[in-house]
């Protein structure tokens, strides 16, 4: 099977970039991403120290935290970034040690998402939606940034952009201290999750993402998470395309010979979440684990160093999909539910017809 022309190259519309700090007094370049980011998620790796999360909505400056429930900060004293550039971005120095990017000898991480199309919905003039969108957007990669502003009512809602339904939606209050909350189609509505906690799948919430979303719009409902009133919400949006981003879920088998889970593309990215039980958020990549057995793990709800375990969340990028090759509870639990999200490094197979080739 082959696909469409644009996303052949999978690189032009999500990238990992790693680097070593190097403790030098002012700003610093990050260059070799290839696009220009919209939203850029960062890790320090060797350390202990907690993820970083911009976007080009917001704006530069303005961080948020996927372990913690802190509003938005502006201007953190350890570094921000203070530009989104053609190739990548550049930060800002931080008063103490910058150890958001640059503290001296430590390996750090962050992933890059393109959107790229400014998007701004008035809802009472388009009849989609009943709450104003804006954001930023790329209909053939599946991802918006969109920021809106809640009013707490449980039926209204909320404009993406994407022009097909949403598979994952990821949604912080910018203006309080809130859980990031998460909806994945394989839980589906009234079954949120929470990206900075470790906790199950929810059931029967009508507060949490009421139904499920159209091609047009999602309902966040009424809690403060997703839509307190007056406050500031920023949503990262994704639908599903053939050969760049797969969301689904699979069942774990307890053995080191795991289930295989056919995406139809090489891996560039993957976040685990197993939600029939309490467990983290495991992030892997083709970056930090340049062959299989892929073994570097970070963790999307705490501020843990990066681990690399012989027989923990370890897995095969294979040309078509990804083989667990353990039993870790995280990733591996014998009957246990997992969600994923992955994104690609090439397509199984391109639209000319050029099979892709294993690492």
């Amino acid at each position: 099977m082959s696909y469409t022309n644009g996303l052949d190259k999978p690189s032009d519309y999500f990238e990992t970039l790693t680097w070593t700090g190097a403790d030098t007094s002012a700003g610093r370049d990050f260059t070799g991403v290839g696009f220009q980011p919209d939203w850029v998620w960062c890790k320090t790796r060797s350390v202990g120290n907690g993820h970083k999360l911009f976007d080009s909505v917001r704006g530069v400056g303005k961080s948020l935290q996927s372990e913690g429930t802190g509003a938005e900060v502006t201007n953190d004293g350890n570094g921000y970034i203070d530009s989104f550039d053609s190739d990548g971005f550049s930060s800002i120095a931080g008063s103490s040690n910058n150890y958001n990017f640059n503290i001296s000898s430590e390996t750090i991480v962050a992933w890059n998402w393109k959107a790229g199309t400014s998007f701004t919905n008035d809802a009472s003039s388009t009849g989609i939606g009943n709450i104003d969108s804006t954001g930023s957007v790329n209909t053939d990669a599946g991802f918006s940034v969109i920021s809106y502003t809640g009013d707490a009512n449980a039926d209204n809602t909320v404009a993406h952009g994407l022009g097909s339904v949403p598979k994952m939606i990821i949604l912080k209050n910018r203006s309080i201290s809130s859980n990031w909350m998460v909806y994945h189609a394989s839980t589906g509505a009234q079954a949120p999750l929470f990206l900075n906690l470790n906790n199950a799948a929810g059931s029967g919430d009508p507060d949490r993402f009421k139904v499920v979303p159209t091609s047009s719009v999602f309902t966040p409902g009424t809690a403060q998470e997703g839509n307190g009133s007056g406050n500031s919400i920023i949503a990262y949006c994704f639908s599903e395309k053939q050969g760049y981003s797969k969301f689904g879920s699979y069942t774990g088998n307890g053995n080191a010979d795991g289930p295989f889970i056919y995406t139809g593309q090489k891996s560039a990215f993957v976040m685990i979440k197993r939600t029939d039980s309490a467990n983290n958020w495991v992030m892997l990549d083709n970056k930090r684990s340049e062959f299989n057995v892929v073994n570097k793990w970070l963790l999307a709800n705490t501020a843990d160093a990066e681990a690399t375990g012989a027989n923990d969340n370890n897995a095969d990028f294979c040309s078509n999909g990804i083989k667990l090759k353990n039993s870790n509870h995280m990733i591996n639990a014998d009957g246990g539910t997992y969600i994923y999200m992955a994104f690609a490094e090439s397509p199984f197979v391109t639209s000319t017809g050029i099979p892709t080739t294993a690492r």
